[in-house]
């Protein structure tokens, strides 16, 4: 696995990892409701599956590097698909709810281990660029067939635990793949000298304002598009009067549009020599108009467009985030603040989808389109200081 060269059954085995991963996490909005009522909880309650995905997801990602140092990335990879297929399996079974917080914990973790290990793997070969891209596409593909399979399984009377048992048999060949197609060695690691200049590099990081901009820019972006995804069946359903089928169709279409987005908007912004600054606000502003169409046309067709509009502008604005780093800080310091990016990037995905929920609770799913819209216009604002922060910063340079 540390050569540089990987075989097709081993590349189409990571490929199944991010799959699985997307469809996991897709599914969620589609199941949410079922969990809610089986649990008898509030939306705000059951919002905390999030927040301890979300903490297995950081504690897992900590201990990544002492942990492929130990373990090796074959596994690291083994473990952690062993242990997110145990925790579907426990999922199925329906636990009592403050077990089903550990076990969401735990998959939290699993996720991570699993996401962390494929992406070491395919950043050490040749033309990794491709490759990365072709696997997060893959994850991209998982997050659209996610919610199509959930709302199926519920459409034909299954239970909403059905989905985290098909979850568990789908791990079970990537489980297999990994035992029998990957060699057992284990992969260079860095020394205890190497770990402390990580270590000294991120405090550095964390006291630049740039840093601190783009950080809680992604925090929101992420909140965005996790709220609408987790809790737009939700809206669909109660609040346009979907039927399940639908609404699950819906879901999948506005994940379909981030995926696109993400190649079109690209395209459409080279060939028009279109900057990365007006591309951003391209997207902000097609988020907006996407998000107004939600709120003030009760239609569920009007919603099923507007659901694809909103995927299709938010689809480049994490890569296009990305880009930008070697524009906010030195060469040797983008790999740690790509590390703390990704922690505020979590936060995000599991805050703002709990207070959805929250609001969701005590108002009504309705307030769903005006609480996207207020994250939205919030990193608008962002996107203003870091254009301007990155201005000076050219000026200063030039």
């Amino acid at each position: 696995m540390t050569g540089s060269t990987i075989s097709r059954p081993q590349m189409s085995t990571a490929f199944v990892g991010f799959l699985l991963i997307g469809m996991a996490s897709g599914a969620w909005g589609v199941l949410l409701p079922g969990v809610s009522a089986y649990y008898h909880v509030g939306r705000s309650v059951v919002g905390l599956l999030f927040f301890a995905s979300a903490t297995g997801y950081i504690l897992s990602a900590l201990g990544t590097g002492p942990l492929t140092a130990k373990l090796g990335q074959r596994w690291y990879l083994v473990i952690g698909t062993a242990l997110f297929l145990f925790c579907c399996v426990s999922f199925s079974l329906k636990p009592p709810f403050v077990l089903a917080l550990l076990v969401r914990l735990f998959q939290g973790m699993a996720g991570a281990m699993i996401e962390a290990g494929l992406n070491l793997l395919l950043v050490a070969l040749p033309n990794n660029t491709a490759l990365l891209n072709a696997l997060h596409a893959f994850g991209g593909a998982g997050t659209l067939a996610g919610p199509l399979i959930a709302s199926t399984l519920l459409a034909f009377g299954w239970g909403w635990n059905a989905a985290f048992l098909a979850w568990a048999l789908l791990a079970l060949p990537l489980l297999v793949g990994l035992l029998t197609l990957f060699p057992r060695s284990s992969s260079s690691v860095g020394n205890a000298e190497q770990r402390g200049k990580k270590e000294r590099t991120l405090l550095i990081i964390v006291k630049m304002p740039m840093v601190w901009f783009t950080a809680l820019f992604l925090l929101f972006y992420v909140g965005v598009e996790v709220s609408l995804g987790d809790w737009g069946y939700t809206f669909l359903t109660e609040n346009r009067g979907a039927n399940v089928e639908l609404a699950g169709g819906i879901v999948s279409g506005y994940w379909l549009g981030l995926i696109l987005g993400r190649f079109i908007l690209n395209f459409i912004a080279r060939r028009v020599h279109l900057s990365l600054s007006g591309q951003m606000n391209t997207c902000i502003v097609g988020m907006i108009f996407g998000i107004l169409m939600i709120w003030f046309i009760p239609s569920v067709v009007a919603s099923a467009a507007a659901f694809f509009v909103v995927g299709t502008f938010l689809g480049p604005i994490y890569p296009s985030t990305v880009a930008l780093l070697p524009n906010i800080v030195k060469r040797n310091l983008v790999e740690s603040a790509m590390g703390f990016l990704l922690g505020m990037s979590i936060l995000g995905g599991a805050l703002f989808p709990w207070v959805a929920g929250t609001l969701a609770q005590y108002r009504s799913i309705g307030a769903l389109s005006p609480y996207a819209l207020s994250l939205t216009v919030v990193m608008l604002a962002l996107w203003w200081a870091m254009r301007r922060g990155l201005q000076s910063s050219s000026q200063e340079n030039g």
